[in-house]
């Protein structure tokens, strides 16, 4: 074991990922905003790191299908996804949602659809997102033609799950898919919100 820390975060470090494909690549999320990817053979500075969010960065997930995806949680309730192909100071992320009223306490990528990814906030509520769905603007203009409002619910938004209380991890099952776990201060879910083979 080595006692000489990794050093590059300004402030706490809230999380940390091994890649999903890269044996000595991990990254980190901090309370100083940033996330950053580490080569694990080099301590002295991260090679990439990107200003996440303008609050702390509580947690991040990797893509385990998709290994260039990077998803990471703040404080005011917003989540991002991140491309690492394109991953520098000043990037910008691919997919933002700010659907949380508070800090995201736990985001997870669905082991089996890589479209998929859950977020657990401080909010109370557990929420299941389909990055892979898009506006419709043709049913939108239906409805206002209709004369009935249009929902604002962004069109990834596929299910919440409420009914905890300070929830503060979500997890896919790993052998039944579609099956999610969430711990929360007054017990543990057990929920199937999708029906997936």
């Amino acid at each position: 074991v080595d006692s000489e820390p990794y050093r590059g975060h300004g402030g706490s470090v809230e999380d940390i990922q091994w890649s999903p494909s890269e044996l000595e690549v991990f990254a980190s999320c901090s309370s100083d905003q940033t996330v950053r990817i580490w080569d694990a053979r080099k301590k002295k500075g991260s090679a990439l790191d990107v200003k996440a969010s303008d609050c702390d960065v509580n947690v991040i997930s990797w893509n385990t299908k998709v290994p260039y995806l990077l998803a990471s949680g703040d404080d005011k309730g917003e989540f991002k996804v991140w491309d690492l192909r394109s991953f520098q100071a000043g990037a910008v992320p691919v997919a933002s949602f700010s659907w949380h009223t508070q800090a995201i306490s736990s985001l997870q990528w669905n082991p089996n659809q890589p479209s998929m990814i859950a977020a657990a906030g401080a909010d109370n509520q557990v929420t299941l997102w389909d990055l892979s769905l898009e506006r419709d603007s043709e049913a939108e203009a239906e409805l206002l033609a209709q004369g009935m409002p249009v929902p604002d619910i962004p069109p990834q938004l596929i299910f919440i799950h409420q009914g905890q209380k300070e929830v503060m991890e979500v997890r896919w099952h790993p052998q039944c898919p579609g099956v999610m776990g969430s711990t929360a201060a007054d017990g543990v879910h057990i929920f199937r919100p999708i029906n997936a083979a």
